[in-house]
């Protein structure tokens, strides 16, 4: 009996920490660079770590509904790269035939795109979502090349670049836009009858199909999610920067999953909340930042980054068993 006790406390104590672990960390590493540079905690760095997140915490939404199914999308930086110059093409252009609202709506539509061929890949191609998505990552990055022959897209309208760079009462655009990606991504996960089959189908996925789910259309869902929030992403970028090229966003899946895991998102899939991806993309983006502030070389940053998230994996194995 004291045994079972035992190994029920050790149970708990590792799913504590899984749970609660992360927020402790954030609190650790912001005394740190606080203490190690006061220009961390300035109100214009705060600021500037919230607009630097924004763009790979609304991809780890995506990317998180997509790893609770069980799945995972390696094509989110080229799904980004190739919404991005389609929708910059069109609004170097824009005519009153076709105005801003409606290239974005071209570039969603594209994003949605690609999503649909990674679910289908991985519903009725039957394949392997790393492989499935891993084309897609391929595919969209050529077609991103062949459409701009590897040259980049300048020249915007001035109004459009208010998404990327513009303020509202001090704060970034892109911030808030990260808000309500945030806030529809929890109504989704939590409110609603498809976020219960999400949870469903990456819990126990045969479970999930003898109930009468249709498993198929769930994570066709997802990965439709996935794919217009990474175009929304390059959509914002583009505003940014002004300018769009073929190239951006290499890499950047890496970062959107390394938020998610760290954020307690479970890889095998049933488990994770979005806040605590909100806050996995927080720590990703505060170390980066206290780094870089620190004179700190981009060689060890991918370092930290990589043992953090070796860490943040281990702790998911743990709790998982």
């Amino acid at each position: 009996m004291e045994q079972v006790k035992e190994k029920n406390r050790k149970k708990f104590q590792v799913s504590e920490l899984s749970q609660y672990g992360i927020y402790f960390a954030f609190i650790v590493l912001c005394i740190i660079f606080a203490i190690s540079n006061p220009v961390f905690l300035s109100l214009g760095n705060i600021i500037n770590i919230l607009r630097q997140i924004s763009f790979n915490a609304i991809l780890a939404m995506g990317m998180t509904m997509v790893i609770i199914t069980g799945g995972i999308d390696l094509s989110v930086g080229s799904v980004l790269a190739i919404a991005a110059v389609v929708s910059a093409s069109f609004i170097k252009t824009a005519e009153p035939v076709l105005p801003v609202g409606g290239a974005v709506l071209a570039g969603l539509a594209i994003g949605a795109l690609c999503g649909f061929f990674n679910g289908l890949f991985v519903t009725a191609g039957n394949l392997p979502p790393f492989i499935a998505t891993m084309v897609m990552m391929t595919i969209a990055r050529g077609g991103a090349q062949l459409y701009t022959k590897g040259r980049p897209v300048s020249g915007l309208l001035p109004g459009f670049t208010f998404l990327g760079s513009g303020f509202i009462l001090g704060i970034p655009v892109p911030v808030y836009l990260l808000a309500v990606v945030v806030l529809i991504t929890y109504f989704i996960l939590n409110k609603t009858r498809t976020g219960r089959w999400i949870y469903a189908v990456g819990g126990n996925e045969s479970a999930a199909r003898a109930s009468g789910i249709k498993v198929h259309r769930v994570k066709m869902t997802a990965y439709i999610y996935c794919g217009m929030l990474a175009a929304f992403v390059g959509l914002i970028m583009t505003a940014r920067l002004n300018s769009a090229s073929p190239v951006v966003g290499d890499g950047y899946e890496l970062d959107a999953i390394a938020a998610a895991v760290i954020g307690g998102t479970s890889m095998e899939g049933g488990k994770g909340k979005v806040f605590n991806v909100l806050l996995g993309a927080l720590i990703i983006g505060t170390i980066s930042n206290g780094l870089d502030i620190l004179n700190v070389s981009s060689y060890w940053q991918q370092i930290v980054k990589g043992l953090i998230i070796l860490v943040a994996v281990l702790i998911d194995r743990k709790a998982s068993k």
